[in-house]
């Protein structure tokens, strides 16, 4: 198999804060889950894998929440966010990083953070609080987007890992707040969604449009 930068470089493209596995940079997540998790994770699972997984999750997490029956969506979606946090790593400690696990991981973020925020957050929280989280990560997309048409390909920043982690335990939050009639966990997944929304525009300046 073609190494990453041999693919990027056979394409003719170019690079601007893109992360290979020759410039590969371990974070504090990942030095934690190589000892923990990683080792016992079989060789032939690569982080593509779990991407894929992702993907095929958004749609019963879908399913499960529009019928209201929390105690199979509430697990579907913290493994389909836990397994954001763990491709990720997987990648970069083992060096498995490829350009379509850069395109696809974000995408396959938005589309299950965007899918809760539409089916749930806007219409048993607040609308405001969905409509900002939703154009935020639609202005990410777009700038990525742009920035492909030119040829640069950028890896995902600390903001952009610290703001889907404060999604998804907002999330959880404001989920088990409801299945388990927590009232107290309502506001505190709204602050931690407000303040993802903050490390959104950081994402958004740091990337550039």
């Amino acid at each position: 198999m073609l190494s990453y930068i041999q693919h990027i470089c056979m394409s003719g493209l170019t690079s601007k804060k893109l992360m290979t596995n020759e410039t590969v940079e371990l974070y504090f997540q990942d030095r934690i889950l190589a000892k923990i998790l990683i080792p016992i994770i079989p060789r032939w699972l690569k982080p593509n894998h779990l991407t894929v997984l992702r993907f095929f999750l958004i749609p019963p997490v879908v399913y499960f929440m529009w019928l209201e029956n929390w105690s199979v969506m509430i697990p579907l979606f913290v493994f389909a966010g836990f397994t954001d946090m763990l491709d990720g790593s997987l990648a970069r400690v083992r060096k498995q990083i490829t350009l379509w696990g850069t395109i696809a991981d974000p995408a396959a973020d938005k589309l299950l953070i965007g899918s809760v925020a539409v089916f749930y957050i806007a219409y048993q929280v607040n609308l405001l609080l969905a409509f900002t989280l939703v154009f935020l990560e639609f202005l990410i997309v777009l700038g990525a987007y742009s920035r492909r048409r030119r040829g640069e390909y950028i890896s995902a920043n600390w903001s952009g890992k610290i703001k889907m982690l404060l999604q998804v335990l907002g999330i959880s939050a404001l989920l088990f707040a409801n299945f388990l009639n927590l009232p107290w966990l309502v506001p505190l997944g709204v602050i931690m969604i407000i303040v993802s929304l903050g490390f959104a525009v950081v994402s958004l300046i740091s990337y550039g449009l």
